[in-house]
């Protein structure tokens, strides 16, 4: 076999093993942000009260978790540079203009280093009807060490972390787990 054909096909064989890397990167689900300490045993995990909280809007306001309590929360760790995360704000907003009155809250909860400047424009572009807070690596920690995003946690009208997702997904399986909680008396 001559060099320059070797060469060819190790070429090829290279650009599928990175193909191949970036396709199994993108079909699970999220965007990975490696983690910089451990966390505390129990935080995040489904069946458990949802961390406190208290984290900046985009105006600079602070939000506390306790203003969540009585209703239904979709809480999302998410940033503008995910692919997966920014697929998910569609449906998000649809699920917060169908529920809204019935007691659904979302947050998203932006992991963007650059906080609110690179966040403002992505929700005004966005059309995004929900609330969004400004997260910290320290709030990441206190859910369980968010190591991918998105991570997305249903809670209930009490605090109680019902489920948790990790990637991308569909709006159906979100609304299926908001409507049992819903139907719930506050």
């Amino acid at each position: 076999m001559s060099t320059t054909r070797f060469s060819k096909i190790f070429a090829l064989a290279c650009g599928a093993g990175v193909l191949s890397l970036v396709l199994a990167l993108a079909l699970s689900g999220g965007c990975g942000k490696a983690p910089e300490t451990t966390t505390a045993k129990g935080g995040g995990a489904v069946g458990t009260t949802a961390p406190a909280f208290a984290l900046p809007d985009l105006e600079g306001r602070e939000v506390k978790d306790t203003e969540l309590r009585g209703k239904v929360v979709i809480l999302d760790f998410w940033a503008t540079w995910c692919g997966p995360c920014r697929m998910e704000v569609p449906h998000f907003v649809r699920l917060q203009s169908k529920y809204r009155d019935q007691g659904l809250q979302i947050v998203g909860l932006s992991m963007d280093a650059g906080g609110a400047r690179d966040v403002r424009p992505f929700v005004d572009e966005h059309d995004i009807n929900y609330t969004m807070l400004i997260a910290t690596d320290k709030t990441a920690q206190d859910f369980g060490g968010v190591l991918g995003i998105p991570t997305t946690f249903v809670i209930d009208r009490k605090g109680t972390i019902v489920k948790k997702f990790i990637g991308y997904t569909a709006p159906e399986v979100f609304e299926a787990a908001i409507q049992p909680l819903l139907a719930q008396a506050s």
